[in-house]
């Protein structure tokens, strides 16, 4: 009968994985097929081994209990890769530190943008031709800005463009909890070893070094074998070189030999491309308009982004509704805000320039008096709390400033607003006027 078919009961096991666990489901699960069913186990066949790591990780269990609830009865899953890979590929694999590839964390996946351009394009560059171009290469932003996924995509593509390349991945906390382990067991110099003999070594958090002297030391002597024999590597952290707090300063220094790149918040637009990506991957359909809305209420970090996406999947399930701009209001609790999202830079530009009696074009100049610097910085700020402009595109609009400067600014006016209360006020002011405009 149909219905003992592995084909079909897979089929129906998918439908119920769909329903019941929306945030791992991928478009590649039509890709699986029902290798056997018998004796009370299912073997599934996956495309290839990162996507067998992938349903062992983070679908075993959802798998299992789909099955069991088709079936009837006690059974067991398995997934198997139709193309194995060799045995004796020395790629960064799970048996050498625990860490596996996510299959969505490549390069044709990563959205770019002018937030994170030079960290993608210095990552291809690194995966080319590792320990030639840019080395080392530290990546450095904010929590769920894209760092983890370029680590992943630098493995993917190293992997096809070398087989044979050694990679070693991990994180900071391995490194240093595998440093002390082997100092216990007495196994130091098969630790050194398994670090200094790579072709490429990633850590990704490294800022987690801090306060553990020995670690640093070892991690010292371990980047310089690898530099000199002209090994690739990459590290991250959430904040620049210089500014890693308790870390020995001769490291600090390496970590600036290479290419230090920035990932900023992605920018209105590109955080609609982010949603239709992330979108994509999961075989969610959003009709028009529904992307953009994500991509207002989101503005912090990716991660919110799929958890938007996951939280509308859920409720579209739940409800048994299709995905509509009501529908996601209703999900994210997103209040219609029509005025606020049409502001731009030039709307406050001139609404400053108007408040203070100063030039537009003094406001874009380079001029530093203390007359037209406050009026700037108070600019810079209303931009960053009305608009949707990353900081670097707010900074574009008054005289190409850097993304610093309006960081800077928008501490500063923080600052003020504690201070000064007529400053306060007149910023309220305009606020009220930028807001209620229409």
């Amino acid at each position: 009968m149909k219905q003992q078919e592995p084909a079909y009961i897979l089929e129906q096991i998918l439908e119920e994985v769909r329903s019941t666990d929306p945030v791992n489901v991928r478009t590649w699960f039509s890709d699986l097929t029902a290798l056997s069913f018998s004796g009370g186990h299912l073997d599934i066949g996956c495309p290839d081994q990162t996507k067998v790591d992938y349903l062992n990780d983070h679908c075993l269990s959802v798998f299992t209990k789909a099955a069991q609830k088709i079936t009837g009865f006690l059974v067991s899953v398995s997934f198997h890769s139709i193309h194995p890979v060799s045995a004796d590929s020395n790629v960064f694999t799970a048996s050498l530190n625990g860490l596996r590839l996510h299959p969505d964390y490549t390069f044709d996946n990563f959205v770019v943008g002018p937030c994170n351009r030079l960290a993608h394009a210095s990552c291809i560059a690194v995966s080319q031709n590792p320990g030639t171009v840019y080395n080392p290469l530290f990546l450095y932003g904010s929590v769920g800005l894209g760092k983890t996924h370029l680590l992943h995509a630098v493995c993917h593509a190293s992997r096809e463009n070398n087989g044979n390349l050694s990679i070693r991945f991990l994180s900071c906390e391995q490194f240093v909890n595998g440093f002390i382990s082997a100092i216990e067991q007495g196994r130091l110099a098969d630790f050194q070893n398994q670090h200094r003999s790579v072709d490429v070594l990633i850590i990704d958090d490294i800022q987690f070094l801090r306060e553990r002297e020995q670690s640093q030391e070892e991690f010292f002597h371990t980047f310089n074998a690898l530099y000199n024999n002209r090994r690739q590597i990459i590290l991250t952290a959430d904040c620049p070189p210089a500014q890693l707090p308790s870390l020995e300063e001769r490291l600090i220094s390496r970590f600036k030999w290479g290419l230090v790149a920035r990932l900023d918040p992605p920018s209105y637009e590109t955080r609609i491309a982010i949603v239709k990506k992330k979108a994509g991957l999961r075989g969610i359909h959003l009709p028009e308009g529904v992307a953009e809305m994500i991509a207002e209420h989101v503005q912090s970090n990716i991660r919110e982004i799929e958890g938007a996406l996951t939280v509308l999947y859920a409720t579209a399930r739940t409800v048994g509704q299709p995905i509509t701009p009501e529908l996601t209001r209703q999900a994210l609790g997103i209040q219609q805000t029509a005025a606020q999202r049409t502001i731009t830079m030039a709307d406050i530009i001139e609404a400053v320039s108007r408040e203070f009696d100063i030039r537009i074009t003094d406001l874009q100049s380079k001029k530093r008096s203390q007359s037209i610097t406050l009026p700037r910085q108070i600019c810079m700020y209303l931009g960053r709390q009305l608009t949707r402009h990353s900081l670097e595109e707010i900074g574009g609009h008054l005289g190409g400033r850097d993304h610093s400067t309006v960081l800077h600014a928008c501490t500063k006016i923080e600052e003020i607003f504690k201070t000064d209360e007529q400053i306060r006020l007149r910023i309220e002011n305009l606020t009220r006027q930028l807001t209620q405009k229409q």
